[in-house]
């Protein structure tokens, strides 16, 4: 019987998971030929090859694949069950891994986790900022933030914020110059701000909606971001109409750097939501993480 390693295990799934040494490597924080010496041990003591390596990248063969099938499930309970543990430390501890976006993470998040990190010393947190829908149970996240309308069926989803709403501002002399939109579908003759979807790739159709009536208006422009702060900015400085979240842009507009037009045609949407798979709500260092940010 071959009595393998469960640190050899565990390393093995770093590298299957990242496709790469390197990313594995800097992850476990081990050095690179450390881990390359324990996934050959690990093959050598099994008699298969689990891995293939080129120049580029890593994969894993099929007795790899099936292998990182068996064994991903188990130490990922393996985990959740040692992190259980640490609720008989008098306080709860242990990182806790978010996926979300930087209006997300400003607007809601952060505002609400500084008071309980300080109250918490022994939980960390790592927040991964970008606008992708990512799949949080691959990708190693322990729970991600999401308006509610995109959130998948089979996560818990509780409501971390209020619904909002973006709104179209420009400078005030951008409109001196270039007239005021009475219509959404002036937009069409007026130089915009595009926003760039990171995960279709695609431009970002303005949704407007009224007495009923929806409509989607493609926009065009000098500058195109896939960040909203961005937009703000070349607004502020006359570069075109941006449509952006409101709560972020308030202050521009109550101090007469940007104008809001077109107020009746902008829309609220579902506000942001924590979701995360059911087996992540027992433990003591996520439950603090949830209840904070609870709305």
């Amino acid at each position: 019987m071959v009595k393998t390693d469960l640190n050899q295990l565990t390393w093995f799934q770093a590298v299957a998971e990242e496709r790469s040494f390197t990313k594995a490597a800097a992850k476990l924080g081990v050095s690179q030929s450390t881990l390359s010496h324990a996934i050959k041990q690990l093959e050598e003591r099994m008699g298969i090859r689990l891995l293939t390596r080129t120049t580029r990248n890593v994969a894993t063969t099929l007795a790899g694949e099936r292998l990182l099938q068996t064994i991903a499930p188990r130490i990922g309970e393996i985990e959740d069950e040692i992190a259980a543990l640490m609720a008989f430390r008098e306080k709860p501890s242990g990182s806790i891994r978010l996926t979300l976006s930087d209006h997300a993470l400003e607007s809601v998040v952060w505002p609400k986790l500084k008071p309980v990190l300080a109250a918490y010393p022994d939980i960390g947190v790592e927040l991964i900022l970008d606008s992708m829908f990512r799949n949080i149970v691959e990708e190693g996240f322990d729970a991600g933030v999401r308006l509610g309308e995109s959130v998948e069926k089979d996560m818990i989803a509780v409501r971390i914020g209020p619904d909002w709403r973006l709104v179209a501002v420009a400078s005030p002399d951008y409109f001196a110059a270039h007239g005021v939109p009475e219509h959404p579908q002036n937009l069409v003759r007026h130089v915009c701000i595009n926003m760039r979807h990171e995960t279709a790739g695609g431009l970002y159709a303005w949704e407007f909606e009224k007495d009923g009536q929806a409509l989607r208006v493609r926009v065009n422009g000098q500058l195109t971001f896939n960040n909203s702060y961005a937009m703000i900015d070349a607004a502020v400085n006359g570069y075109g109409i941006a449509y952006v979240p409101e709560n972020i842009v308030e202050r521009h507009i109550a101090a007469g750097l940007l104008v809001q037009v077109l107020d009746d045609w902008s829309p609220f949407f579902d506000g942001y939501f924590l979701y995360y798979p059911s087996r992540r709500q027992n433990l003591p260092a996520f439950k603090v993480i949830v209840d904070a940010l609870r709305h």
